[in-house]
């Protein structure tokens, strides 16, 4: 009985390695033999490899662009304050702060930014105080910062913090609402500054580095590629809007508006200026300015004063397969006329409703936003080649591009920097409404910065200043003649067009 159970065993154990040697047999002549490796490290430098301008395969390593980068991008604080004037704060701040590009990340009313836009009272009662965070760009060692319109926009006060924890008070240099851009300055010299590189060169699938102060977390460096270009995601109202951003899945988050995206030489080819999200924060798309613009609005508001836009007088949308088919066109990229504008530069040179705008001075228009990109980087008075596709057939205009009151010249420089410590955009009065409000002449307040006149005085935009310490101006330059060189105390007077009376505004220089 034993023997047997015994033998029965052993048939069992014989049968069952048999089994095991004919499987595994056949699982290596399937898939060959399989072997799993652990290495105590990773050769990190080696995991990712791109190719160099002569074609040579070499280590994409991130660490020397950052630390070229990352000292010329700044942390910038906006305070406003509301209520200490005999001002109520806004409904829309009671909560929070709504960035303006709230609408495009979420629903209105959600608490999207934490922090970042947030209000402080003082234990001792008195007005609340709106805090800001987010970014700027060194572009010139004697202290000029290129940031977002919506960073600085409406502050009392703007302090720059350096990479190496120095800290300055910013004045306004100038403002373009149309590109959301600001350009700022701080008195340092011998800064760190980013070189400014040509946009249109960068290509789709090209790495960058985002650089900024998102979520509160200073010089922080994201990585990713180009996206796309020529973006127009609807964000900005103004009337001459240009939206031709450059999309990327570089990490961007509240906080990293004003920042930097640069290319691998440390070169800076945009400034970060939205994400579409959700939630508000980081969902994989960011979006920025590319310097090519802002190249242009810079030069001009250190030239000008103000932002020089060249203007072709065309109501234009891009050219798809659907708008193609509806108007019987024969292309399907480009910029679809629609209307012409009244003083149009384009009907004056022979464009017409229903023409298709596809190259100008030689590059090539796929679509609107690339248009307004290229028409941008124009100055009133300048020609441009446009060539148009008209039932078919391609025809060249030659195009002096007009202003945007229709004319053809530049608008008046009126930059000054003792205007800047005002923190004021200023312009002589009209003579129609210098009748209309029985006055000689006067100087109108069109917006309000950072400086002097917000921090010290309760004086809103459209204020019309009609003397300065008794003495009569009448226009920008009588304005700045009588402020140049001034010290102590100054009295503004002046009116505003809906309100009775005359009003007096004082503070120090």
């Amino acid at each position: 009985m034993n023997k047997n159970i015994l033998y029965s065993g052993l048939v069992a154990l014989v049968v069952t390695l048999a089994t095991l040697g004919i499987y595994q047999k056949m699982q290596t002549s399937k898939y060959g033999t399989v072997r799993i490796e652990h290495i105590n490290a990773t050769p990190g430098k080696q995991a990712v490899l791109t190719v160099d301008e002569e074609g040579n395969i070499i280590p994409l390593d991130f660490t020397k662009t950052a630390e070229k980068v990352v000292n010329a991008v700044v942390h910038i604080k906006s305070t406003q304050t509301f209520g200490g004037r005999g001002e109520e704060v806004p409904q829309a701040y009671r909560r929070e702060l709504p960035d303006p590009f709230r609408d495009f990340f979420g629903e209105r009313g959600d608490d999207l930014f934490g922090p970042f836009f947030r209000f402080e009272t003082p234990r001792s009662g008195g007005p609340q105080v709106r805090i800001g965070t987010g970014s700027g760009v060194i572009i010139n060692e004697n202290g000029y910062i290129v940031t977002n319109n919506h960073v600085v926009e409406n502050a009392d006060d703007l302090e720059v913090t350096l990479h190496d924890n120095r800290v300055f008070k910013a004045t306004v240099v100038g403002t373009d609402p149309s590109t959301d851009l600001a350009l700022i300055q701080i008195k340092a010299k011998d800064l760190p500054k980013l070189p400014l590189v040509n946009s249109d060169d960068i290509k789709v699938g090209e790495w960058v580095l985002a650089v900024g102060n998102p979520l509160g977390l200073t010089s922080t460096v994201t990585a990713g590629i180009v996206s796309a270009k020529g973006r127009n995601i609807n964000i900005l109202r103004e009337q001459f809007a240009v939206e031709s951003f450059i999309q990327t899945d570089a990490a961007i988050n509240p906080g990293n508006s004003g920042g930097a995206l640069v290319n691998l030489q440390g070169g800076l080819i945009g400034i970060n200026t939205a994400i579409a999200s959700p939630t508000g924060s980081y969902a994989g798309y960011g979006f920025a300015v590319p310097s090519n613009i802002v190249n242009k609005v810079v030069e001009d508001l250190l030239t000008y004063g103000v932002v020089q836009r060249g203007v072709l007088g065309v109501m234009i949308r891009s050219v798809d397969g659907n708008l193609a088919r509806e108007k019987e066109l024969e292309v399907t990229q480009g910029a679809y006329v629609d209307s012409l504008l009244e003083n149009s530069a384009a009907g004056a040179a022979g464009i017409e409703p229903g023409d298709v705008i596809v190259e100008v001075d030689g590059v090539k228009v796929t679509s609107s936003p690339e248009l307004q990109a290229v028409i941008a980087q124009h100055r009133p008075g300048d020609k441009v080649s446009v060539t148009v596709n008209r039932k078919g057939k391609e025809k060249t205009f030659n195009v002096v591009l007009n202003n945007r009151d229709g004319g053809k010249g530049l608008l008046k420089k009126e930059h000054k920097e003792v205007l800047s410590v005002l923190g004021a955009e200023f312009e002589t009065l009209d003579k129609d409404t210098a009748k209309k409000l029985d006055i000689e002449g006067g100087v109108k307040v069109k917006k309000l910065y950072a400086g002097k006149l917000r921090k010290y005085t309760d004086m809103r935009e459209g204020f019309i200043i009609t003397k300065v310490d008794g003495q009569v101006v009448k226009s920008v330059d009588d304005l700045v003649k009588a402020l140049e060189g001034k010290k102590g105390g100054v009295m503004l007077e002046g009116v505003y067009e809906d309100l009775p009376g005359e009003f007096y505004y004082a503070f120090g220089m």
